[in-house]
């Protein structure tokens, strides 16, 4: 299959690499259905895009690329929910927000997004954890 992105060019796409966020995403809870690819130009980031909708697409960056120690629980439920058996079948991502001055690069820590590889499912939660801010810079230590 094939999606004509507004802004990545044709991605090709099989019907196992479409997630599904039962719940949307906050701000695009119309959308379901989304592709996972990496960003070109740099490794570092990745493109969660709406299938439905060409123009959105989410920039995205595992946690770990900026926290090393970055670490929550999932309650029995959200296990349940995301149909999480295992810690190998997890993929956390965080969404990031550019600038234009690559020092002011923010990643939202406080708002995960998780994915289960193997089921293909995933939703954004909303930890309930002080030290991760929304606007965490991605190449400093401190927020803004």
């Amino acid at each position: 299959m094939k999606l004509n992105t507004k802004y990545h060019g044709e991605k090709e796409y099989d019907e196992n690499d479409i997630i599904t966020f039962e719940k949307g995403i906050p701000g695009f809870e119309h959308l379901r259905k989304f592709i996972l690819f990496p960003v070109e130009e740099n490794e570092v980031f990745n493109i969660l895009h709406s299938i439905e909708d060409e123009s959105i697409g989410l920039i995205v960056v595992s946690p770990f690329f900026s926290i090393k120690e970055y670490e929550f629980d999932l309650d029995e439920q959200k296990l349940k929910e995301l149909k999480i058996e295992t810690e190998g079948d997890v993929l956390v991502l965080n969404t990031v927000t550019l600038d234009s001055d690559v020092s002011s690069i923010t990643v939202n820590l406080k708002a995960p997004i998780i994915i289960n590889t193997k089921e293909k499912v995933g939703e954004q939660i909303i930890l309930d954890n002080p030290n991760y801010a929304i606007k965490h810079l991605l190449f400093g230590n401190n927020s803004k």
